[in-house]
């Protein structure tokens, strides 16, 4: 596909000589700066000064002014000419022969500087030697051989030659590697090693041999069957070939293109994809050449110009014709020259963004979000295409100069519903990959409100997270899409966002009353919580009717669920709530259980009252019929559980109305909180038969007190298991024994052998008796041990005293103490291990001297 890279513009339009009748055609040039030379065919040197001007309209013009010419005086055509502008000197080659000429006067150089028998010469574009003042040349002589020299400004000093195996038809040295074409085939010469290596032969009839350097090491070369070859100096080739005409006859290179010229064209070819982008008709061409990155082409009466269309009208040209790919490669690979970065990766972006909008056009849509992310797009440019999703209050205006030509994505679709989708779709991912990035920075309100409106309009589980977390979605633009689509839910969490909480409610009371639908709502649980942790009081209070209508012992949780950094207020005090929840007997006991379990408020008519409710519910349960054991058994166990572990209530309350009925338990539990312990055993033993029962009330009801008081409460239930009055006393003789056999049971031995009754053998005692026993040697022997060890210790003492008292402290009228500098009026003193002397008051820590600041260990070593 064509692009106009280059306008082909004329510099000099005729050579004129001696006089018009002058047969001068036009064989080789050269350009430095501003100088222009030309070699003709018959032996003339012409120099031009060439001047590149911007006319009125617009376009490149050349001005040009002779400046003198140089007959030669051989008769023969001149073959090539290059410039050495740091020695104001001009390499002529003509006739075999290679002369210096002074660049200004075209005045032969008298000294020698002359190489005979040359086919061809080049300059070395990466020469390895630094001297500014001198200029290295490969010379192809019409034998088989290469010569290298260094020319300085009166002479070609020879430096090396090399054996090739053909006639050298043109070469071209780069640093250490010299490329040349041979009379059939190409090779690389290294300079260093003299290693020649064959590339690929050509048949010379058919095709001119010619050799362009493209970059650092590495040529291009004409190929069979009309191939463009690029080589390396290791001999490889790393790009693709390029196609180009047949009868080439001479081709340059200036970034990114490679230019060829026939009989009848000039052809431009990218080097990026190898493809040719423009052709210009040209007839009678003989010389093509870059000179410093401008081209210059000539025929036999003329000189042309191609002046390079700047890339990035090139750029645009081909976003034009929809090339994005070919546009972003050559915005890339362009020649940047008089371009910052800064300045480059603006215009760059700005290419990337219309890029990203022509593959937006063409649904390539991976493609298009990563240009508009490289791009850093404004996003808005992407969302107003969008009819409706950027906020009502935003006043954008697309750039000037646009960067498309798109109306909408309602243009593009054309009706078609399943396209729109797409679009769709492809915004909401663009938006959620940039938002809280860099790229969205700034844009917030634009990125929330379109995610919001597209999220509402799919129903997309997305919603809820965009709107509860640092959302930017406002009221004025969302509410509207919210209710169109029916997501009421996250209407209501829009209106809390805003703190709109009363609208919040309003929308959520519907929901859970079935007025409104919406399957994201989490239902009346959501709406409790949200009263819990609502710190409008008055707006709780408006609310906590309805919920306790709704679900009685969910909506207690308004109350019992409260943040605890919440500070207590009049509206809130226990004693009004208990009073409002009256009506609702189970969100009193849920609500009573929050202030004695959770808060653990100590106060006796709480904890009254919650061992009466829970007393009267058993005691319902027991009156009702059909009641499940279960319900009952977990309704008394509450119960005993309130019972056995607050000492707050009124014991006597409660144990009236627990002895009306059959509530054993119960009573036993009530009477050990009055110290009653006989009863409550006798309640455990007699009545519930329960004895593991009695023997954990022993252990409970001693738990964390005097351990006599666990002894005293093992012998009442062993009296009671004893008591020769009960009538089915023998019944009890087992428990009996398994309480002095227990492992967990504690007694006084002697108290136990007078409660026993005379008939009982020691066969039966045996177990108590030897554990009494042992348990008694015991204790014997480890209080002797512990005596031994005090004795010990106490010596441990006194030792420690002797020392201390074996070395006097004398204590004078002129002594003073070592902290406050003042005299002891006071018999007593402190004495430190480092022999500071201080008051008592003075010595705060005995550990640590006052004074250095020393540490004495505290043990004996």
């Amino acid at each position: 596909m064509s692009i106009k890279a280059f306008e082909l513009v004329p510099a000099i339009e005729r050579i004129t000589l001696m006089s018009e009748k002058a047969k001068t055609q036009i064989g080789c040039i050269e350009v430095c700066g501003k100088n222009l030379y030309i070699g003709t065919t018959n032996c003339f040197v012409v120099h031009y000064k060439v001047e590149e001007k911007m006319s009125t309209s617009g376009k490149v013009v050349f001005n040009t002014e002779k400046q003198g010419h140089k007959y030669l005086a051989i008769k023969k055509p001149i073959v090539a000419l290059k410039a050495a502008s740091a020695l104001n000197r001009i390499l002529v080659l003509c006739d075999g022969t290679l002369t210096l000429l002074n660049m200004f006067d075209l005045e032969p150089i008298v000294g020698g500087a002359k190489v005979k028998g040359v086919n061809y010469f080049c300059v070395n574009e990466s020469p390895s030697r630094n001297n500014p003042f001198s200029v290295e040349i490969c010379v192809a002589l019409k034998k088989k051989q290469l010569q290298l020299y260094t020319v300085t400004e009166d002479r070609m000093i020879h430096v090396r030659d090399f054996s090739i195996p053909e006639v050298a038809l043109s070469l071209t040295l780069d640093g250490a590697f010299v490329c040349v074409a041979l009379s059939s085939q190409y090779c690389m010469v290294n300079c260093d090693s003299t290693h020649v290596q064959d590339l690929f032969p050509y048949d010379s009839e058919h095709t001119k041999p010619l050799v362009k350097r493209i970059s650092k090491e590495e040529f291009l070369l004409s190929g069979p069957n009309a191939l463009g070859m690029f080589v390396t100096s290791d001999g490889i080739s790393e790009r693709p070939p390029l196609q180009w005409s047949e009868n080439l006859l001479d081709v340059s290179y200036v970034h990114p293109y490679i230019i060829a010229m026939n009989d009848e064209f000039i052809t431009i070819h990218s080097i990026l994809d190898q493809q040719q982008k423009q052709a210009i008709p040209f007839q009678g061409g003989t010389f093509l050449g870059n000179f410093d990155g401008r081209i210059f082409i000539a025929s036999t009466r003329e000189i042309y110009s191609l002046v390079p269309v700047a890339w990035e009208k090139q750029v645009q040209a081909l976003l034009a014709d929809k090339r994005v790919k070919e546009a972003l490669d050559l915005a890339r690979n362009a020649n940047k020259f008089g371009l910052s970065r800064d300045k480059f990766l603006r215009i760059f972006r700005r290419i990337q963004q219309q890029a990203g909008f022509i593959q937006f056009s063409q649904q390539h849509f991976d493609e298009a979000l990563e240009l508009f992310k490289n791009g850093e797009v404004d996003v808005r440019e992407v969302v107003s295409l969008y009819p409706k999703l950027l906020p009502s209050i935003s006043n954008f205006t697309r750039c000037v100069p646009p960067l498309h030509e798109i109306a909408d994505v309602n243009q593009l679709c054309r009706g078609d519903e399943s396209m729109l989708a797409l679009y769709k779709n492809f915004l909401r991912m663009y938006l959620e990959e940039i938002r809280g990035t860099r790229d969205g920075h700034g844009y917030k309100q634009e990125i929330d409100i379109a995610l919001l409106k597209l999220y509402a309009e799919v129903n997309s589980p997305e919603l809820i997270p965009l709107i509860v977390v640092d959302t930017g979605c406002d009221l004025k633009d969302c509410v509207e899409v919210l209710e169109k689509f029916h997501r009421y839910h996250a209407l209501g969490l829009l209106y809390k966002y805003h703190e709109e909480n009363e609208k919040a409610l309003i929308i959520w009371t519907r929901l859970a009353d079935g007025h409104y639908k919406d399957e994201a709502f989490p239902g009346l649980e959501f709406v409790v919580e949200y009263l819990a942790n609502l710190n409008d009081h008055e707006l709780v209070w408006k609310y906590v009717d309805w919920a306790l209508e709704k679900d009685p012992e969910l909506a207690v949780q308004i109350f019992t669920e409260r943040p605890e950094s919440e500070p207590p207020t009049e509206r809130f005090r226990p004693d009004m709530v208990i009073d409002y929840l009256h009506r609702f007997p189970k969100t009193v006991i849920a609500y009573l259980e929050y202030l004695v379990f959770q808060k653990k408020l100590e106060k006796e008519k709480y904890h009254t009252h919650l061992a009466v409710l829970y007393l009267d519910s058993v005691l319902q349960l027991m009156t009702t019929n059909n009641v499940k054991k279960e319900h009952l058994d977990q309704a008394r166990s509450k119960l005993r559980h309130m019972l056995q572990i607050s000492n707050l209530y009124r014991v006597q309350l409660i144990l009236g109305k627990a002895k009306e009925t059959e509530m054993f338990a119960e009573c036993a539990i009530l009477y050990g909180k009055l110290e009653e312990h006989d009863k409550a055993l006798r309640i455990l033993v007699h009545k519930l038969k329960d004895y593991g029962a009695a023997e954990n009330y022993c252990l409970v009801n001693s738990q964390g007190r005097e351990q006599n008081l666990r002894k005293r409460l093992f012998h009442i239930l062993l009296s009671v298991y004893l008591d020769p009055a009960f009538e089915r006393k023998d019944t009890l003789v087992a428990p009996a024994m398994a309480l002095l056999n227990s492992n967990v049971a504690e007694f006084d031995t002697s108290k136990v052998l007078q409660l026993l009754p005379e008939n009982w053998s020691v066969g039966l005692l045996s177990q108590f008796l030897t554990r009494a026993v042992r348990k008694s040697l015991n204790y014997c022997r480890m209080t002797r041990v512990e005596c031994m060890m005090a004795r010990g210790e106490n010596l441990q003492v006194k030792q420690t005293c002797i020392e201390l008292q074996k070395d006097p402290v004398p204590i004078t009228d002129d002594r003073m103490c070592s902290v406050c500098n003042r005299a002891f009026n006071d018999p007593t003193f402190v004495c430190y291990p480092n022999g500071v002397v201080t008051h008592t008051h003075c010595a705060k820590n005995r550990q640590v001297c006052p004074v250095t600041g020393r540490l004495f260990s505290t043990k004996k070593s």
